[in-house]
């Protein structure tokens, strides 16, 4: 049989080659292999010593900067950021608190903090003509017409301030209307009932609630409830924290300022005033009452004078108050406290006599009396009742000139009184050197000339003569009191002897012979004892000597002669006329002011012994009250 050769088929022509590829064949792995333990060891290679140094001094470095910075942000930052943080979670309200209320001695408020209102318009606004919006705004407010605010309308079309200080009457009135365009903003504003009243002593305050005038200025801290802002925590948001709010926060004493002013003698001592002003064409005139016995005036009035409620409508120059702030030649009223003075330096006695001839020459210049006659050898009393200025001229002579300036100085006749009002002035000496090398300038300053004081000086001058020979300290502020009247703090006032008791009652009795018998007759009431002094001054004219025809004339009163303890002062500048004196213009003025100082004070009329000059003399240890 023949035997068979298999071929395998060649491949297709059009199928390339392919390569050729070693096959490995791999051995079965036994398990005793996968068993076996590597018999390589792994070698570690140590770090180098530059490397941990370098690790290390990188994390000290980082440390002591931490440290650093951490003592910068707690020591040296550490206010500053301590500061940034309380900003930021605290918040500083600063609420208004209205200023305290000031009342006089018998709780009539004289200044209070009212919620008032002030009116913006914007036309743009408006729904209906102008002229109708002009026509009821018109209704409402009293100081406007129609076309004035018609005019005002057209002025600009959005925020025109109307009208400020509406009262809560008016606002509910114009919020009725209803009409769109009209704005009220609410606001506290200071609200004066009296009006003009006590004006010259309360003064005003702005619309910033800063004092301008009077009490409002020079106690601006006393009637300021709280100055200090109060600083609380707030949250993330900025709402404030409650649990944080101080605890009085809300919480403000009542306390009111309370003056020394009687609004009933204030209203007599103003009717008075005006009156006598109005009959004599007087430019201005000035009344005060003074209780000797600690300084505080029951009254002060000024003519003319403003309403704060209107201070913008006001004369500038009406907020100064003059009694305090303008000095004047008081002419023949010092004469009482130079007799004082006299007699305090023992160079005479009330039996002390010199001749009033009419006239005296000094030097180049002569003095005459007012109605140019003498009368003779006259004692002190008489030089006082009939207001002799050669007597006084006389009496004086008796001080040598130095010990006489030095003694002007110790009553304080060269300085302010300290009254707790605005403006005061220091009253004016000429130079020691002048006054002593001049012979006429003794003359003149012992009839009330060369010199010039205040009003409130004079008055406090002679308030040392009623009260036994203080000085003391005019003042209208009695204290803080709260709603029940009880006094919570006071001022104290300074105060000093000038005179002895004995001297000063015995000037003050002679006073009397001037209302008794002398050129204060105008003066006199039934059935009291009244001690008084006239004084008609010529007026320093604009270039120098004296007016001839500008004059100030006054008159001060002390009463009851035989207790005394209250003064009242009257002067009236430049009135007109050929009767101008102090007995025919001031004196009736201080005469109705006693008389109602009397009724509301419950004075009793003298006794008979008094009346007769039956009262002694009291020695140094009295002081009269």
């Amino acid at each position: 049989m023949a035997s068979s050769h298999f071929k395998s088929p060649s491949p297709p022509s059009n199928s390339r080659p392919s390569r050729q590829s070693k096959v490995t064949k791999l051995k079965p792995v036994s398990a005793k292999t996968k068993a076996a333990p590597s018999t390589r060891k792994l070698q570690s290679t140590p770090l180098p010593k530059t490397r941990l140094l370098s690790v290390w001094v990188i994390l000290v470095a980082g440390i002591l900067g931490l440290g650093y910075k951490l003592y910068q942000l707690q020591v040296i930052q550490g206010a500053s950021l301590q500061k940034k943080a309380r900003s930021q979670q605290t918040t500083n309200l600063k609420p208004y608190i209205p200023r305290r209320s000031i009342i006089d001695s018998l709780g009539n408020v004289l200044a209070t903090d009212n919620l008032m209102y002030s009116l913006y318009v914007h036309p743009k606004l408006f729904k209906i003509p102008q002229a109708e919006i002009a026509d009821k705004l018109a209704l409402i407010l009293s100081n406007e017409t129609a076309d004035r605010l018609v005019k005002k309308f057209e002025k600009q079309k959005s925020g025109i301030k109307l009208a400020t200080r509406l009262s809560e009457s008016q606002a509910n009135k114009i919020h009725d209307l209803k009409l769109d365009g009209l704005e009220l903003e609410q606001q506290y504003a200071r609200f004066y009932p009296q009006e003009e009243m006590a004006a010259e002593v309360v003064g005003y305050a702005d619309n910033d609630h800063q004092g301008q005038a009077g009490i409002e200025l020079s106690q601006q801290q006393l009637l300021e409830r709280n100055a200090l802002s109060l600083y609380v925590r707030r949250s993330g948001q900025g709402t404030i924290m409650p649990a944080f709010l101080p605890q009085d926060l809300l919480q403000s004493n009542d306390w009111q300022v309370k003056l020394t002013l009687d609004m009933r003698l204030q209203r007599a001592a103003r009717e008075s005033l005006k009156e006598q002003l109005k009959a004599f064409k007087a430019k201005r005139g000035t009344v005060m009452i003074m209780d000797s016995v600690d300084g505080s005036l029951l009254a002060m009035v000024n003519e003319p004078t403003f309403n704060p409620n209107k201070y913008s409508q006001a004369k500038v120059e009406l907020f100064k108050n003059w009694a305090v702030s303008d000095l004047y030649e008081p002419g023949s009223t010092l004469k009482p406290v130079n007799v004082a003075i006299a007699l305090n330096a023992k160079v005479i006695t009330p039996e002390t006599t010199v001749n009033d001839g009419g006239s005296i020459r000094v030097g180049p210049w002569t003095i005459s009396n007012a109605d140019k006659s003498g009368a003779g050898t006259v004692d002190v009393a008489h030089i006082i009742q009939y207001s002799s200025n050669v007597g006084m001229v006389g009496l004086m002579r008796y001080l040598k000139p130095d010990d006489y300036y030095t003694r002007l100085q110790e009553v304080g006749l060269d300085s302010k009184t300290g009254i707790d009002l605005p403006g005061e002035v220091a009253s004016y000496l000429k130079p020691r050197e002048e006054f002593v090398s001049q012979p006429i300038e003794l003359a003149t300053t012992s009839f009330g000339q060369g010199l010039s004081l205040t009003p409130i000086k004079l008055l406090q001058l002679n308030a040392a003569l009623a009260n036994g020979g203080r000085l003391v300290t005019p003042h209208v502020v009695k204290g803080l009191v709260d709603a029940g009247g009880n006094l919570h703090w006071k001022p104290n006032h300074p105060e000093k002897n000038i005179f002895t008791p004995q001297d000063a009652y015995r000037v003050v009795q002679m006073m009397e012979n001037v209302v008794t018998q002398g050129t204060a007759k105008n003066a006199r009431i039934d059935g009291y004892r009244i001690g008084g002094k006239t004084g008609t001054a010529e007026k320093a004219g604009p270039r120098g000597g004296y007016s001839a025809t500008a004059r100030i004339t006054s008159f001060v009163a002390i009463l009851p002669v035989e207790k005394p303890r209250y003064v009242v002062l009257a002067v009236v500048d430049e009135p007109q006329g050929g009767n101008t004196y102090g007995g025919t213009v001031a004196a009736p003025i201080v005469k109705k002011v006693m008389e109602a100082l009397i009724a509301i004070k419950g004075i009793p009329p003298s006794s008979a012994a008094a009346i007769n000059n039956l009262d002694p003399v009291p020695d140094d240890k009295t002081k009269p009250q």
